[in-house]
């Protein structure tokens, strides 16, 4: 294989995420949460509900996937369902209390793995690899790019 193919930002980014993921659900699992349901439970954090369908188009994963993060989710007691007022076919997914309790230091490990990625870079080396990451982003979904930069300005 071509040595070039391993330094190109594609494959680091791609371990860099790895080795992110890996870090956070060994630091999750003691919380009882994981990765994977952090998006939900960061769009819910406001006492807002969403359904599934709304759930899955704004965390970018199928139905299936997401129905069965929802069942293990309620199973663990992170969230709770209730009927639709406005289509009885579907259900409004919103944290309970128990969830909320957890969110406080779910984002304190978030902070702390960033802090201990980004040792020994300047705040302006900071800006820099967050704006080229965005740049990279917005290639390849610009939708996403747009939401991340309609979050950074909330």
């Amino acid at each position: 294989m071509d040595k070039e193919l391993f330094r190109r930002p594609g494959h680091l980014i791609n371990r860099l995420a790895r080795i992110s993921l890996r870090w956070t659900e060994e630091r999750f699992q003691p919380l009882g949460l994981s990765t994977g349901q952090i998006p939900v439970l960061f769009l819910l954090k406001d006492g807002s509900a969403l359904t599934q369908k709304e759930l899955a188009r704004r965390v970018r994963i199928e139905q299936p996937t997401m129905a069965q993060l929802l069942v293990r989710m309620e199973r663990d007691g992170l969230i709770r369902r209730t009927e639709n007022p406005e289509d009885r076919r579907s259900s409004l997914i919103s944290l309970t209390p128990r969830a909320l309790k957890k969110l406080p230091r779910a984002k304190e490990i978030l902070s702390a793995g960033n802090r201990e990625a980004l040792d020994g870079f300047t705040e302006r080396e900071i800006a820099t690899l967050s704006k080229l990451l965005l740049r990279v982003i917005k290639n390849l979904d610009p939708e996403i790019a747009e939401e991340i930069e309609s979050m950074q300005t909330r």
